[in-house]
């Protein structure tokens, strides 16, 4: 065991929650969350470990005060959080203030707690449940403006300003309509890689078996939009997907089109700082985003990933080493993890 680090002893002395780590105090042989409303100990007595398993294993036990042992110690929070999203969800969204106010928090700790628990601040997860109730009203031959105006937007410029689309809302509305997306498919060792860019980057990497697998998947990504195959244009960046599915060391700079909510965003942005040949887990994931109670979320962001390889949602295991679904094929994530390892 080794003294605890400076940062996490700032965490611990001035009792902010941190659901990254526990410490356990050697005089009582008992082990803490951090924001624990017991008395803070000297620090030369505490020790750090990553979970309350790796405290018990050292011998120590867990506090009664905080059950830091305890996964439902959150219960109640996460019920208040529950209460917050339903306030949100509104058409009409309350003032933040306002829904602090109602499930008894000051805004200023309901803002910390719901980003702990839901992984994304309480705006973000405003304008993401609004956009959401945007795409589900622009289906074919419905009114865009009404549709604006009925997911709660203020103005109509909003859903354009905001990128929430990624795409013109009457061209998500078409399935892609009008929009441009260039494509070229070439072989690799896991069989067929199609690249397919818009102006903004790369929006789609798929693997197949064929052509004819991978051209399908991005129809039904884009259905309407201007697919146009393209082998001279995206030679370069077929090249360097085509080295990064060999040698996923490889360093990777073509700019991408990624196109999520405010959550799926931060877990694909997570993903891409997992080192190769040292996979995790969803639960582990969803703390490193500070949602670890998110887990399922984390595996949903992971199956809407539509970047293979650049996004790297392969490195994602079950918390017993197996491998769990993968859109390319569970072959192929095996054969990936393996390609790493070596």
């Amino acid at each position: 065991m080794e003294p605890i680090d400076d940062a996490r002893w700032e965490t611990v002395r001035t009792r902010e929650r941190d659901d990254r780590f526990v410490f356990a105090v050697r005089t009582t042989s008992i082990y803490c969350r951090p924001g624990c409303p017991s008395r803070t100990p000297a620090r030369r007595n505490v020790f750090a470990f990553g979970d309350a398993r790796a405290a018990e294993r050292a011998g120590f036990r867990a506090c009664k005060r905080c059950a830091p042992d305890d996964v439902t110690a959150d219960a109640d929070r996460v019920r208040l959080m529950e209460r917050a999203c339903v306030l949100l969800d509104a058409d009409e969204v309350p003032p933040l203030e306002a829904v602090a106010r109602d499930v008894g928090l000051s805004r200023f700790h309901f803002q910390r707690t719901f980003r702990r628990i839901v992984g994304v601040t309480p705006g973000e997860y405003a304008r993401a449940r609004r956009a959401e109730r945007f795409r589900g009203r622009l289906t074919p031959g419905a009114s865009i403006t009404a549709a604006i105006h009925d997911a709660g937007y203020g103005s109509s410029s909003r859903p354009y300003a905001s990128g929430t689309l990624g795409m013109t809302p009457s061209r998500y509305r078409d399935g892609g309509r009008g929009e441009r997306v260039t494509f070229a498919t070439a072989a690799c060792s896991l069989g067929r890689v199609l690249v397919a860019t818009t102006e903004r980057g790369v929006c789609a990497i798929e693997l197949g078996d064929d052509d004819d697998a991978v051209l399908s998947a991005l129809a039904r990504h884009v259905p309407n939009a201007d697919r146009r195959r393209d082998d001279d244009a995206l030679r370069a960046a077929l090249a360097a997907v085509v080295a990064l599915v060999d040698d996923p060391a490889t360093n990777f700079v073509l700019p991408l089109d990624v196109r999520g909510t405010a959550f799926q965003r931060r877990v694909w942005n997570a993903l891409r700082t997992v080192r190769p040949g040292e996979p995790v887990t969803y639960a582990s994931l969803a703390r490193s985003i500070g949602s670890p109670h998110a887990a399922q979320a984390v595996g949903a962001a992971c199956a809407a990933n539509r970047l293979a390889i650049a996004i790297p949602c392969h490195r994602v295991v079950r918390e017993d080493g197996n491998l769990a679904g993968y859109r390319w094929g569970i072959e192929r994530k095996r054969a990936l993890l393996a390609r790493e390892r070596r």
